[in-house]
């Protein structure tokens, strides 16, 4: 068989294997040929891009030496000031100073990061003219950290060129930055795999984000032992996160359904849709999630679940980070800032605080109610991997069991009861759809497409869970 008909034929194989539901069944060969996009409205390719990811029980004792290996002069640090004075930092801090590393700590990280908080780290880093930039911390420190490093790198640009559109400019980022490595010390964002930095922009009380491959850390250094640290409900939000991260970008709408086709590959962005990659680490986050979510809440010293989490986390940040996200994160983005209850169990804030994971997950049930009727097979599938039995299940109801088994996990974890339960009210419902619309990044890879009216439902559905 000549070289191009035996492609041909695997290709045709891949196809005849590939889900059948309406939003996947316009299958992967789309993309074979001289296919380009000055002749097509939708992409034909998908790229993969991640950090590089150490894993190990202690490997953070080795970050003195990588930052030796870099050559590094002065190096920034950034936690927030409950970190700083955790295990996790101190830990850090003594492998710099046996490499004799010059360095310089910023712990006024805002958990849950604004606009505001973004600029002041800034600030800092472009005094200071650090060549390599360490973050210790959960996703607001890794983003914090990102955001610091890209601006510091461009020191003549607006807030508001890189951040995304319709919120800023959107403008591509060009060139490298200083390093970065991240020690992710929760088990939920990933943010040590993706290029995106997300918080709140407070002129719209709404979260919004920066989004480039160019901003990833150069290396990720996942010591299990950080996570041993994090209190129940911590541990509760982040894992919803990696939940939330594995559904949504399983059940993205397809790479080659995605538009516009980009005119150059600098153009093509980090969150792509589904594709065939991104679909293994999503898969496997979920399996992961299955087995360990409930062990690793209840039981802060249950080192096997707290560590797997630490790596489902991982495994759906490839996923997502080139997959990306939909409705529940983009519905997720004007409640945690504009929250008028505190529910911040487990964290140490000063501000009200609906934590990220929390914001994702209280939609979940009526997002993927929403959702299935187009890719029905891929939510039967989600929820089967979450335990269900899916053996005499219709089509049609894939929805309603999914929404039923993320229902029975939130409650058996003591999840607050929708958004009645942080101090929303169906009269909040036009403000919170106001800060979903700007969200098209995201909920543009909604397999449905949707309307006000229809988010004005979804969030009405999900005042109340249980």
């Amino acid at each position: 068989m000549a070289g191009r008909d035996r492609v041909v034929h695997l290709l045709t194989q891949l196809a005849s294997a590939a889900c059948r539901c309406p939003a996947h069944s316009n299958t992967f060969h789309q993309g074979v040929g001289a296919a380009t996009c000055t002749v097509r409205k939708t992409d034909y390719a998908f790229e993969m891009a991640s950090s590089n990811i150490r894993y190990g029980d202690g490997v953070t004792a080795e970050i003195g030496m990588d930052l030796q290996n870099l050559g590094a002069r002065k190096v920034c640090v950034m936690t927030d000031r409950n970190l700083s004075r955790l295990p996790p930092v101190a830990s850090v801090l003594a492998s710099l100073s046996r490499s004799g590393v010059t360095y310089k700590v910023y712990d006024n990280v805002r958990v849950e990061p604004t606009d505001t908080s973004f600029k002041e780290a800034i600030q800092f880093a472009k005094r200071e003219a650090f060549d390599v930039f360490v973050a210790v911390g959960g996703g607001s420190v890794m983003d914090t950290c990102k955001a610091a490093n890209l601006y510091a790198s461009r020191p003549d640009a607006d807030f508001l060129d890189f951040v995304n559109a319709p919120v800023g400019r959107g403008k591509p980022v060009t060139g490298a930055l200083k390093p970065l490595i991240a020690v992710p010390t929760t088990a939920g964002t990933g943010s040590e795999t993706t290029g995106v930095a997300i918080f709140d922009y407070e002129p719209l009380k709404a979260k919004t984000g920066i989004a480039s491959r160019a901003i990833r850390p150069t290396l990720g250094i996942v010591d299990p032992r950080h996570t041993l640290s994090m209190p129940e409900r911590v541990a509760a939000n982040s894992g919803f996160d990696v939940l939330c991260h594995a559904l949504e970008s399983f059940t993205a709408l397809p790479y080659h359904q995605r538009t516009p086709c980009p005119p150059n590959p600098l153009q093509r962005p980090a969150y792509q849709g589904s594709n065939p990659i991104s679909d293994v680490w999503s898969r496997h986050a979920l399996a992961v999630v299955a087995k360990y979510l409930r062990r690793a809440v209840r039981d802060p010293e249950d080192v096997e679940a707290r560590s797997s989490m630490h790596l489902a986390s991982v495994f759906a940040g490839i996923g997502f980070g080139n997959a990306g996200v939909h409705l529940c994160h983009g519905m997720s983005y004007p409640i945690a800032p504009g929250a008028p209850s505190v529910v911040s169990g487990g964290y140490s804030v000063e501000h009200p605080l609906v934590p990220h994971g929390l914001s994702v997950v209280l939609t979940s049930p009526a997002v993927f109610t929403f959702t299935a009727p187009m890719c029905p097979e891929r939510h039967l599938e989600a929820a089967q991997i979450l335990g269900a039995d899916t053996r005499q299940v219709k089509r049609a109801d894939a929805g309603p069991l999914l929404a039923e088994v993320l229902r029975e996990l939130l409650f058996s974890l003591q999840v607050e009861d929708g958004l009645v339960a942080v101090g929303y009210g169906t009269e909040d419902i036009p403000a919170l759809v106001r800060g979903t619309v700007p969200q098209e990044r995201v909920t543009k890879l909604s397999p449905r497409e949707q309307t006000e009216e229809d988010l004005c439902r979804l969030f009405e559905a999900s005042m109340k869970l249980y």
